[in-house]
């Protein structure tokens, strides 16, 4: 073999393992290069109905609203944030700006998002943003105000669903007069911006694994399936004890009586040492870019010792996985498998 054949066959086979260290690093089908969002707690993606990708989250300086969007799930990892609301200097919505929600509603954008007031960062309300504009990125966002609810005591984590042709909001707030603790709530909305006057509580904590730290369930999730409406909630501590728990309605039943709603006894996702995943919590779902596969994003940190309080630790990731389900129809989340592992996980559906 002549010089030049040989400098020939070692670019070739150069070429040929470049592509293949290429292909072994990109995700397959439903796998998600995590973290999505390094330091963005409290995630929240929605899919719109061209296929776009919104995602919005908690910042840890807890000052301002971002949107980053992107034509797939791991797209979000390279998502510019557009900045677009910031905290006010004085009074209301001043403080403690805590878990955005977007959601599309008649033809409108709404951000759902928690906050203090400049003077008492833990005077803590629901409040509302409101945009026209078709990208939620641009146009103008629009202050609506508070979300008054009738405990109006520490209320917070507000998501909308609609259901058979009404929508509801769920939320959190104080839920007991002989406890400090906070529960989850449920209500019918009169407008994306009110409530109707029947509030009841759907779920507060009772079991050990509810209480350590904190007596808290907060940040309900609702995935509607299988003939049943699903409700993943967040209790415990913002450290390692922070783990996801499950509600379910029938779809039939009357969502607003509490009897309506089962909860199991333990968590369904929480901290694994092996995974390195600590405190995983504040879900939401959304679906894969095929439009059926059910895909749970959600926070975690990646060690277990946290130096002061654990809500100013900055370190919660935003991560993504693929959510299964059992051959009786309820959700399998896989705590002992990794995010990528579930793409793969055979013999649930």
């Amino acid at each position: 073999m002549n010089h030049f054949k040989f400098l020939k066959l070692i670019l070739v086979l150069t070429l040929i393992f470049s592509g293949l260290a290429v292909n072994a690093q990109k995700p397959k089908k439903n796998q998600f290069n995590n973290p999505l969002a390094l330091q963005r707690a409290d995630p929240h993606v929605t899919k719109a109905a061209d296929g776009t990708y919104y995602f919005i989250a908690t910042v840890p300086e807890y000052d301002r609203i971002e949107l980053r969007k992107s034509k797939t799930i791991n797209g979000i990892k390279e998502a510019e944030p557009v900045v677009v609301w910031r905290k006010h200097d004085t009074g209301p919505m001043g403080n403690h700006i805590w878990a955005p929600e977007l959601h599309r509603i008649d033809g409108k954008w709404y951000i759902y998002f928690a906050a203090g007031s400049a003077e008492d960062k833990w005077k803590i309300r629901m409040y509302a943003l409101s945009n026209e504009s078709e990208d939620p990125t641009k146009g103008e966002w629009k202050e609506e105000g508070q979300i008054v609810a009738k405990r109006d005591e520490f209320s917070l984590d507000a998501t909308t669903f609609e259901h058979k042709g009404q929508r509801y909001l769920i939320w959190t707030d104080r839920a007991s007069d002989t406890v400090v603790n906070t529960g989850i709530y449920i209500a019918k909305m009169t407008s994306p911006t009110t409530l109707d006057d029947k509030q009841v509580v759907i779920s507060q904590p009772e079991y050990e694994w509810e209480i350590q730290g904190h007596r808290v369930n907060e940040a309900p999730a609702v995935l509607i399936r299988k003939g049943k409406v699903f409700v993943t909630f967040s209790a415990s501590a913002t450290d390692a004890n922070y783990a996801i728990g499950l509600l379910w309605a029938d779809a039939d039943a009357d969502l607003l009586d509490p009897a309506s709603w089962n909860k199991l006894p333990e968590p369904v996702f929480s901290t694994n040492e092996s995974l390195k995943r600590f405190g995983p919590g504040h879900n939401s779902f959304t679906v894969a870019e095929d439009g059926k596969t059910d895909v749970m994003i959600y926070h975690a940190r990646d060690y277990k010792d946290i130096d002061g309080e654990p809500l100013y630790d900055p370190n919660r990731h935003t991560r993504a996985r693929v959510l299964k389900w059992t051959k009786d129809g309820m959700p399998y989340f896989g705590q002992d498998l990794g995010d990528n592992e579930m793409a793969s996980e055979k013999g649930k559906k």
